[in-house]
């Protein structure tokens, strides 16, 4: 203690001694409830930390006392009988001013920060019938004065920091006690309870979490009202009384876990311990787990009481069959017989308790089939039968249970298939499958379970063939474990999907292929293991560039290129690279690479050309014809680059050079009345040549970039002239001065989307559903090709400082936000600090009804009696759903263009052609991966 501490202390105890004298010499002159008023304010000065200013009424000189914060007293209000301030976060230590509260009935000081010692003279308050110190930090002993507390009927020393012996006059002079809490502290010695304790009354016994030792009393048979023991996580020893629970017929809940208790007859008998329970009719819990308790598990188990709700016998060393008479326990909602020596079949007979929740039978010796009965437990949510000899098949019955959460079957025998049906199981958070026998393909049901949030385990195992694409729905799950099987071919891309996914084993097995670049934007993977397949091609930037990974295998794979020690590398030695004999690089052990002349490009500013990309998006937006070609069924929507571009392009007018001076007479001077569009790069304007063409004159805003931009202009013209997509309007010519730069395009007829989304005449939009989807598809595909096959994605397109491929996402998905919800991203409910997407994701996913309900309205669905209104529902769902992807705050979590457009082309599909199958993403990814193999 301090020196200022040590005289503060000094100071308060000379307060208390003053008032305390004070009263002796004014005793015979000061009404009684001033007396107690001071010995309050007495207790008062040893709190020094009163974070919620609780006891502010006390330093009022106006309140009478008994109208202080906590504070009852008698009908005539002369006298203090309670003292109630628990839960008020004090500081401080009592002192032993209360103990002169001569009529105080009830003290309740808990879940407070008292420090110190309990003051002994307490034990002085004859009248008190409630004492509860609970959740304090006191140390010490329990003084031995609190024998002398003989009304006393509450207890609750609880969760302190206590230590000694319980005092023996505690229980023995106290005959009135009906509850005794002295849990969770440091108490030692025996439990104080000879044949001369005699407490009738006792209700609730509650000693866990403490050092006791030695046996169960017999004395505690004198209790016949007790309803509540509690003994658990002491040092108890000795045998389980027979003699003592079956004088207790009200008993409740017993818990003696975790001691060092054994059974009769040399620890091989638990029949007599397990009759004289027998006699509790409203018996609900029984917790025996964790001691050195042996013998087999008696019939006379299912003698216990119906109401019986919990058993807890993990973690002994029971033996021999579980008896099936353990089916009579109709009521019982966890059965925990885990980490034992059962031995021979689960019996059948547990489909009978159907009001099961969570069975732990793992860890011990039983063998034989999985009980289809398991099936016949309605309310089943965990089931644990792991470290076994199971063997078999795993049954089918297992589909009906619709609570089923987790299962964990992993280190048995078992055999066959995973069978699909795992899949109806739609609550399913953890499946783990792992070290057993099973065979064949992962079923696309059991890898399309959208609800597993913690962990999937199908480890060491034989399944076989591609990893299934439905692995990318499950985007909760924060761990998958898929290693030591056979799975050949690639690493699906779609795994991204898992944006959740903390742990990634793909080890031991063969697959090959590059690995996907997107696998390193998982935002929050921390352990990734690739290790002995056949993977190839370099090592993606991305895994090296991901802030959260911590652990990482590439052993034994035919990875190759150039590896530094940066990023997540950086603390990686070769044992992390072994086996892999084309890379070379900077990782400590690992063989320098040859030396080249690397060539880079000069990378000239190319601002203009991120512009340029913008342009032509906005140019499809905008302008594209609303008049859509008829689609051939099941057709696939090309990329760039086909037969059918090469030939529009032959058929194409070949446009003469267009003088300033002739688009200022189209333009009529670039008057007002001829502008259509303006953002921060410029404004557009409608005009027509002297031929009668029509066009659109984008006139770029010189003072943006300056000398960056005049630098830039002509090179980055010839770039988009090379461009050829159906999406995207080709640009006409350029105009370039000094003090003028204009791209000149085609005057699209059909006027702009946002003419046909915000009608200015009031009535609603022209579109219908099908045709907002395939709007927003082909804006899609004309982005995905500016970023990945254009002429521009070869120049490092979007590395300008004000546009990139992902800030390209961004704006699509606030576009498709803008369409579904039928707000501009400008409305004055966004210029308080909130925005679209924070807007959307307040409402995602409960409470978007009234939001797809609109835009149904708005965009009506084609007319098919045949599909019920939920698909159409279902669609908008994942319009919005895309759309809150695109618009992440990080850009490394926004999906790149290409699978934006892929997954846009089978929402489109999926409105025409595939409307009955709208709500299933497993086509999305087949089609994905096929076109993917084709393309590259």
């Amino acid at each position: 203690m301090t020196s200022v501490g040590y005289r503060r202390r000094c100071f308060t105890f000379a307060i208390t001694a003053f008032v305390l004298l004070l009263m002796s010499v004014l005793g015979n002159g000061m009404s009684q409830i001033e007396r107690d008023k001071g010995f309050l304010l007495s207790f008062r000065s040893g709190i020094d930390a009163d974070p919620g200013n609780v006891l502010q009424s006390w330093n009022s000189s106006h309140l009478h006392v008994c109208n202080w914060t906590g504070v009852t007293c008698n009908r005539g209000r002369d006298r203090v009988l309670e003292l109630d301030l628990s839960g008020k976060s004090l500081h401080g230590v009592m002192g032993s001013a209360l103990s002169n509260l001569s009529h105080l009935a009830v003290l309740d000081l808990s879940g407070n920060f008292f420090r110190g010692g309990i003051p002994s003279e307490l034990g002085s308050l004859s009248r008190l019938k409630q004492l509860s110190f609970q959740t304090n930090l006191l140390e010490g002993d329990i003084p031995e004065e609190f024998g002398s507390l003989h009304r006393l009927v509450y207890l609750n020393l609880g969760s302190n920091r206590l230590s000694g012996r319980i005092p023996g006059t505690l229980f023995s002079n106290s005959s009135l006690l009906q509850y005794v809490d002295l849990s969770n502290n440091s108490l030692s010695g025996e439990i104080p309870l000879g044949p001369q304790c005699k407490l009738p009354d006792l209700r609730f016994l509650l000693l866990w979490s403490n050092r006791l030792v030695g046996p169960i009393p017999r004395s505690l048979s004198n209790s016949s009202k007790l309803e509540w023991l509690d003994l658990e996580s002491n040092a108890l020893s000795g045998e389980l009384p027979a003699d003592v629970f079956d004088k207790m017929p009200l008993l409740q809940f017993l818990y003696l876990s975790y001691n060092n208790l054994v059974s009769h007859d040399g620890n091989t008998n638990l029949t007599p311990f397990f009759s004289s329970l027998v006699n509790c009719s409203g018996f609900q819990e029984l917790e025996l787990a964790g001691n050195n308790v042996s013998g087999e598990l008696p019939s006379a188990v299912g003698d216990l009481s119906p109401s019986l709700l919990q058993l807890h016998l993990e973690e002994n060393l029971i033996h021999g069959f579980i008896p099936p008479s353990i089916s009579n326990l109709a009521n019982l909602t966890l059965l925990n017989l885990s980490f034992n020596l059962f031995n021979g079949s689960i019996p059948s007979e547990i489909g009978l308790m159907n009001k099961l929740e969570r069975v732990y039978l793992s860890s011990n010796l039983l063998s034989g089939h999985i009980p289809a009965a398991f099936g016949d437990i309605p309310h089943l949510g965990l089931l644990d039968l792991s470290r076994n000899k199971l063997s078999g098949t795993i049954p089918d019955a297992l589909s009906g249970l619709t609570q089923l959460r987790r299962v964990w079957l992993n280190n048995n025998q078992l055999s066959g298939t995973i069978p699909p049906s795992l899949g109806h199981c739609v609550n399913l958070e953890i499946l783990d499958l792992s070290h057993n026998r099973l065979s064949g393909r992962i079923p696309g049901e059991v890898a399309g379970l959208e609800s597993l949030k913690l962990y999937l385990n199908l480890s060491s195992n034989l399944l076989d063939g591609p990893l299934p694409l439905e692995l990318s729905k499950m985007d909760m799950v924060l761990a998958i474990d898929l290693s030591s099987n056979y799975f050949t071919d690639t690493i699906p891309s779609q795994l991204a999907s898992c944006i959740a996914l903390e742990y990634l084993n793909l080890s031991y097995n063969l697959l090959q292929g590059p690995l996907p670049i997107s696998i390193g934007n998982l935002p929050f993977i921390q352990v990734l293991d690739l290790s002995v397949n056949r993977l190839s091609g370099q090592i993606p930037v991305s895994i090296q560039s991901s802030s959260t990974l911590k652990s990482l295998n590439f052993t034994f794979n035919d990875f190759s290129g150039y590896v530094t020690n940066d990023g997540a590398f950086e603390s990686l030695a070769m044992d992390s690279f072994l086996g892999n004999r084309g890379l070379c690089g900077t990782i400590s052990g690992m063989p320098s690479c040859q030396k080249k002349r690397v060539h880079r490009f000069i990378i000239l500013p190319i601002v203009l050309m991120a512009v340029f990309g913008i342009v032509c998006c906005i140019v499809c937006v905008y302008g594209r014809p609303l008049v859509l070609k008829s689609r051939s069924k099941g057709s696939f929507r090309a990329f760039p680059g086909t037969e059918e571009d090469e030939e529009q392009e032959q058929k194409e007018p070949q446009f003469r050079r267009v003088s300033y001076q002739e688009l200022v007479e189209a333009t009529s001077g670039f008057d007002d009345s001829k502008l259509i569009g303006s953002g921060r790069f410029g404004h557009v304007y409608k005009g027509v040549l002297l031929d009668g063409t029509k066009i659109a004159v984008k006139v770029l805003d010189l003072k943006l970039e300056g000398e960056i931009l005049v630098g830039s202009f002509k090179r980055e013209c010839e770039v988009l002239k090379r461009t050829r997509h159906r999406n995207l309007i080709r640009i006409i010519t350029a105009c370039s001065r000094p003090d003028f730069k204009a791209l000149v395009l085609p005057l699209m007829s059909n006027g702009s989307l946002e003419s046909h989304l915000y009608p200015s005449h009031g009535s609603g939009s022209s579109l219908g559903l099908t045709q907002v989807v395939n709007i927003c598809s082909d804006i899609a595909e004309g982005l995905a090709y500016l970023h990945h096959h254009s002429p521009v994605q070869g120049e490092e397109y979007g590395m300008g400082k004000h546009a990139s491929t992902q800030g390209d996402v961004y704006s699509y998905g606030v576009l498709l936000l803008e369409i579904v919800a039928g707000k501009r991203p400008t409305d004055i409910i966004f210029q308080a600090g909130s925005s679209l997407h924070e807007w959307v994701k307040s409402l995602y996913p409960y409470r978007l009804d009234p939001v797809i309900e609109q835009a149904l309205e708005r965009f009506p669905p084609p007319v098919a009696p045949s599909v019920p209104h939920k698909v159409w529902q279902q669609v908008v769902m994942e319009l919005i759903e895309l759309g809150l992807m695109c618009t992440q705050s990080s850009p490394s979590l926004r999906p790149p263009a290409i699978d934006v457009a892929m997954e846009m082309s089978d929402k489109y599909l999926s409105t025409t052609v595939y409307m009955e199958l709208v709500l299933s993403c497993t086509r999305t990814f087949v089609k994905y991966l096929t076109r993917s193999v084709k393309k590259f």
